[in-house]
Parts: C-alpha cells; structure tokens; sequence
C-alpha cells in the first residue's frame, strides 16, 4: 500500500469570483461546505480550474486559508503549488504546509520546458523541502511538459511523492505507470470521460473539475466502481453522465464552461478572471440541455 491514504473523487475546485473578477471569499468557503455535504472525498484549491496562474500571491494565500477554514478537517486538502520556477514551488509548498494542507499537487514549472535529468532535480528539491504527500500532475497540454511514465517511476522514489494525477486521457499511461511503479505510487483519473476505463485499470481516485458542476454524480460512479465493483451499473451510469462531461471536457473553454455550469446548477460562482471570458448565451443555452440528466 501507499503511505498515505487519499483516495476516492477530489475537487479541483473553482474560484469564485464577484461580477468585477475580484475573489469573492465568503461564496469560496460556502462552496468548499457544499462539495464536502456532497459527499466529495477531497479539496484542491488552486489548480488549473482555479485559474491559480491568474492570482496575486496573497490571493493564493488567502483562498488556501479560506478553503481550510470551511473545510475544517473534514476532508483532506491538497493545495496547487504550481509556478515557473522551483524557488516559487518552494515558497508556496512550504507556506502550504504551515497553513495546513494536507498535501500538494504539483505539475512541472510551466514555460522553461526543463530536461527529464532537470525535472528531476526540480520535484527532488520540491520533496526535500516539505514534509508532506506530493501528488505530480502531469497535463502536457497545459505545462508544456511530459511526465513520462519512466520519469513517475523514478520521481516515485522520492520520500513524498505518492501519487500522480495523470490527465493525458491515455489509458496505456495509466497502465504503464502502476506496472512500472506498483504500490510505490497511486494514481488518480485525471481526465473526465475516461474515469470508468481508468477505474478498471486500476487508478484508485479522481480529480475531476466537472465535480465542481456534478459532486453526487463523480461521487457515484467512483462507488460503482471502486466500493461496489458493479461494472455494468458503473457503465450504465457513465453513458446517463457522459453527455455532460464531455460538452465540457471537449468545448475548449474548460473553466469557462466549469463555471458556467456552477450557475446553471444553482451555485453561481461569478465569472472567469481575464484573460479568460465568460461563456456566450448561446453556449450557456446548449450546456442547459447538456446538464439536463
């Protein structure tokens, strides 16, 4: 087994912004409490669907706080501690770690395209500086860096690194990593529409931004398929959900579209900060009927 136990479905959850794209913290720490009575396993501020890279450091700071407030231990956090350079890794891992957290995720350093030998230096340098379980987030299409599965083997063996979110929708990755690194890592469905396939696999959480939109509905499947094993009742589901998931997993507005959703599901969560922008009336009609289960 794994160090540490984190498992079932993590939020990347949203920021919630006011009508002037300013943080608007006291919706932050209502929508931490819904997810939680959802039945969410898990809290990740600051990730992508965060739309962390467009916060100031205090902003970052003071979502963490908030979120760990409302949380209140009842579920663990893990924080985005994502940035360009390993110095800033570094600050906000280890001002995650004082406030709280309870773990990290972390992708590679955006922009600088570092070498596999100096990916390496980068999350050992990250691991050596804290004290708590890493979860690598490996998303090429957003970092412009590939964990490949031979790298995870290797960055597995650092004291803290205990779980991946592995979001390239290729199940043959997911396959590779557990054959490779067995029980030294767990890993999680990164990706939306293909959670049952992963589960199947043998992944053993999801951290899905579209939990944001539908928490009972990740909730579910990840009981069929995990807790039950019921494979026919999980496919079945899947194919009720799979219309949703995927307007917005393939709509090429991912945040905007997460956000969008938030609102039609009674949990309006204001808009996008820019560069990003608000989903068109016409797009928000069409999701209408995509959530329409």
């Amino acid at each position: 087994m794994t160090k540490s136990n984190f498992t079932g479905v993590y939020v990347a959850m949203i920021t919630p912004m006011d009508d002037n794209q300013e943080i608007n913290y006291d919706k932050l720490g209502e929508f931490a409490d819904y997810l939680i009575k959802e039945g969410v396993h898990g809290i990740i501020p600051l990730g992508s669907t965060g739309e962390f890279y467009a916060l100031t450091d205090h902003e970052r700071s003071e979502v963490l706080r908030v979120t760990i407030d409302a949380v209140a231990g009842r579920v663990p956090v893990l924080a985005g501690t994502n940035a360009s350079s390993t110095k800033k890794v570094i600050e906000y891992s280890q001002q995650a770690e004082k406030a709280g957290a309870d773990g990290l995720l972390i992708a590679p350093p955006y922009y600088s395209l570092p070498t596999p030998p100096e990916l390496f230096k980068h999350f050992e340098a990250v691991n050596d500086s804290i004290d708590i379980p890493i979860m690598l987030y490996n998303y090429p299409a957003r970092a412009g860096v590939d964990i490949t599965p031979e790298q995870v083997e290797a960055l597995a063996q650092l004291k803290n690194v205990k779980y991946i979110k592995e979001s390239t929708g290729d199940s043959t990755r997911v396959s590779e990593i557990i054959s490779r690194c067995g029980d030294s890592i767990a890993v999680f469905a990164g990706g939306d529409c293909v959670a049952l396939e992963l589960f199947a696999l043998g992944v053993i959480g999801w951290v899905g931004g579209i939990a944001n939109v539908l928490p009972k509905e990740h909730v579910e499947l990840y009981n069929l398929c995990v807790l039950q094993k019921d494979y026919s009742s999980a496919r079945e589901y899947l194919y009720k959900i799979l219309p949703a998931l995927a307007a917005i997993e393939n709509s090429g507005k991912y945040t905007q579209y997460v956000k969008a959703g938030c609102a039609i599901k009674g949990h309006p969560v204001g808009p996008p900060r820019m560069p990003l922008q608000p989903a068109c009336e016409d797009e928000i009609k069409q999701l209408e009927i995509d959530l329409s289960l």
